[in-house]
């Protein structure tokens, strides 16, 4: 059996190639990436690299080449990911891979979130391609807030999400996630909607506080001035436009997934916010 992971140098496609070595012998795992050079590491435990962007349909054919189940990692550049997506697909079936699961996000096919209408369309590619697979409907990461908690700490949590819940995890947890499905039986056809522990930005904040010992606070804004504060700060408009209006799902509870597979693939209960701010704080303080 092999098994072959996408994107596999950006941090989910490397974490769940660290779950599946947990769970499979290396000769058996395939790891693709536009930059195979990034991935020595892995090919001297045993794992197969092979070099493949999503803009190029040839190279995608023969990465997927003899491969029985795959992971396929959505693609991060917005705009071109219909595209790009419909190339993986159709290099997938072309080379007669066998399952492949999808990372997709949280009620692709009904949230009104503008980032996920490329989500949809590859979740509708999918199901018109005849190939078999499953949906792995990811929440949010709590590593989308912990990675800018230098400026919380200097300026506090900003957003337009109000009282709305988040259904954060770990990047590690969907990745044991993904590893669980890749490897695992019964999820023909699945549409895992994956989430964690539900929490507000308000708790985001009160956490971080906890924590570090420092006064955090959450301030709430309009969805434009958020857009536009985003803007302030050097963001691309396009990009400021969905992340304000990812604040605004939030809002409206598109975000908020409760009963989520998530603890039943891992096995376990994924890692609380408070964990993932105590690992965040120790990681900074390490580098200081």
């Amino acid at each position: 059996m092999t098994l072959a992971v996408t994107a596999a140098t950006g941090g989910l496609g490397r974490q769940t190639l660290d779950a599946l070595l947990r769970r499979v012998p290396a000769s058996e795992l395939v790891a693709i990436a536009r930059r195979p050079e990034a991935l020595a590491d892995l090919a001297a435990l045993g794992v197969e690299v092979r070099g493949a962007s999503y803009d190029d349909p040839d190279a995608l054919r023969a990465a997927f080449t003899g491969v029985d189940r795959l992971l396929f990692i959505s693609g991060s550049e917005v705009g071109r990911r219909v595209v790009q997506h419909g190339n993986v697909i159709d290099a997938a079936k072309a080379a007669g891979v066998g399952f492949v699961a999808y990372t997709s996000i949280l009620r692709a096919d009904t949230t009104s979130l503008l980032l996920a209408a490329e989500h949809r369309a590859t979740e509708e590619a999918l199901a018109a391609s005849g190939l078999t697979y499953a949906l792995l409907r990811n929440g949010w990461y709590h590593e989308n807030y912990l990675a800018h908690l230098p400026t919380y700490l200097a300026n506090g949590v900003a957003g337009a999400a109000g009282d709305g819940l988040i259904s954060g995890a770990a990047r590690a947890d969907y990745a044991e996630a993904a590893a669980a499905v890749l490897t695992g039986t019964g999820h023909d056809g699945a549409v895992h909607e994956l989430g964690g522990e539900a929490y507000t930005l308000t708790d985001l904040a009160a956490t971080i506080s906890t924590v570090t010992g420092q006064d955090v606070r959450y301030t709430n804004l309009t969805e434009e001035a958020y857009r536009d504060l985003l803007i302030s700060v050097g963001l691309p408009e396009p990009v400021a436009t969905v992340l304000a209006d990812a604040d605004r799902g939030i809002a409206a509870g598109e975000l908020h997934v409760p009963g989520s597979d998530l603890a039943t693939l891992i096995g376990r209960e994924p890692v609380s916010l408070r964990a993932a701010v105590e690992a965040a704080v120790a990681g900074a303080a390490a580098t200081v």
